[in-house]
């Protein structure tokens, strides 16, 4: 799979899906205790991350307003600005340009959000070595 940001440039591997939860501490207990997954670590404000073989699922709790209607896809790009071009050429318009989400100990998480047609919800994500 290349992510390179060329003329035959797609969406690909999803990096996270967010899941808007109305009581992370009940959700998260249903996550890691009742469905296994394996937790990785807990965010303020509000969110929970678990690992799926290389896709992580992050709980959401201030989307709560979402539970039930819908979840965020997060598309994994090794290039964000430029990825972010290609799609603005492509008539996507993105809610705000690329931004860091958070500073962790090896890398820095970037990301850019947009909508689909339906106006649900999606991102391209980014995690920059430091």
């Amino acid at each position: 799979m290349s992510n390179s940001v060329t003329g035959d440039f797609g969406l690909s591997q999803i990096g996270q899906i967010a899941v808007p939860v109305s009581d992370l501490e009940r959700a998260l207990a249903f996550y890691r205790d009742i469905l296994g997954m394996r937790f990785l670590f807990q965010a303020p404000p509000g969110l929970a991350f678990f690992d799926c073989d290389g896709v992580r699922l992050m709980l959401d709790a201030p989307a709560a307003a979402q539970a039930a209607k819908g979840s965020v896809i997060y598309y994994k790009v090794s290039e964000l600005e430029k990825a972010f071009e290609t799609l603005s050429r492509r008539g996507v318009v993105f809610e705000a340009k690329p931004h860091m989400i958070a500073r962790l100990r090896d890398h820095e998480l970037w990301m850019a959000f947009f909508r689909d047609t339906e106006g649900n919800l999606l991102a391209l994500m980014s995690e920059v070595a430091v």
